[in-house]
């Protein structure tokens, strides 16, 4: 007698979309370009300066490729403070981390319709995971988004990306410019930008298209040309040397 086919889940081909996903923002050429070594490899660093599009970005490839059932969920993790330390906010785990993930939040909002995504949300489809909860996770067929990346230190970043299973990618954010952490050269973000390349399917990306207001660009350079020369930066009474 021959068996009869499977019917598990597992088994069950996913329907892919025919046309292509309609998002509400459409990427720019370099973005385009960036999207490609994305999905080109396993996982991907993005670095540029604030403003530039690259959690944007990130997003966009996250959404298109969980709508299109080419990856069960899309997995959303970035450090909070320096030390992970999130037990004194109010609320369960996604009120906790809710003002840390509202950029991600509104960058999905701006690309795709907002009750869709919050119906995605509460599917369990796009998961919040801080980095600290990390630890112990194997993400299968998982989009996983990095953001600010630049303050997740050497230990955390060893960490984050020793998580990602099977038939998944990674896009790492980061600025190199606006790290939080006390020593900058705690950063992991830099230390595995500079490993592209070296690493089978690790590959760097920078973004360098402004997307705010156009002042933005100049105060970047102003400030950044301050910290290269050694600036002196007296803040609320602390000073900071840079």
């Amino acid at each position: 007698m021959a068996s009869k086919p499977h019917t598990d889940e597992v088994y069950r081909p996913k329907r892919i979309p025919k046309n292509p996903i309609k998002f509400k923002l459409q990427l720019n050429e370099e973005q385009k370009q960036a999207k490609q070594v994305i999905l080109n490899n396993t996982i991907t660093l993005l670095g540029g300066g604030a403003g530039s599009g690259k959690t944007l970005l990130a997003c966009n490839v996250a959404l298109d490729g969980l709508l299109r059932r080419q990856y069960d969920k899309i997995i959303i993790t970035r450090p909070t403070v320096s030390k992970e330390e999130i037990g004194f906010l109010p609320g369960d785990l996604r009120e906790k981390m809710d003002p840390w993930v509202q950029p991600i939040y509104q960058n999905f909002y701006a690309l795709y319709d907002k009750v869709k995504v919050e119906k995605l949300i509460e599917d369990g489809k796009i998961e919040i995971v801080p980095v600290s909860f990390m630890r112990g996770r194997t993400f299968l067929e998982s989009m996983i988004i990095v953001d600010e990346a630049q303050n997740v230190t050497h230990e955390q970043m060893e960490m984050i990306t020793s998580r990602i299973g099977l038939r998944s990618k990674m896009m790492i954010c980061g600025d190199a410019h606006q790290t939080d952490l006390k020593k900058k050269s705690d950063s992991g973000f830099k230390f595995l930008y500079s490993a592209a390349r070296k690493i089978k399917n690790l590959e760097a990306v920078t973004l360098t298209t402004n997307h705010r207001n156009e002042i933005v660009e100049d105060l970047l350079e102003y400030y950044n040309q301050a910290i290269e020369n050694g600036a002196s930066i007296t803040i609320s009474g602390s000073k900071y040397l840079y």
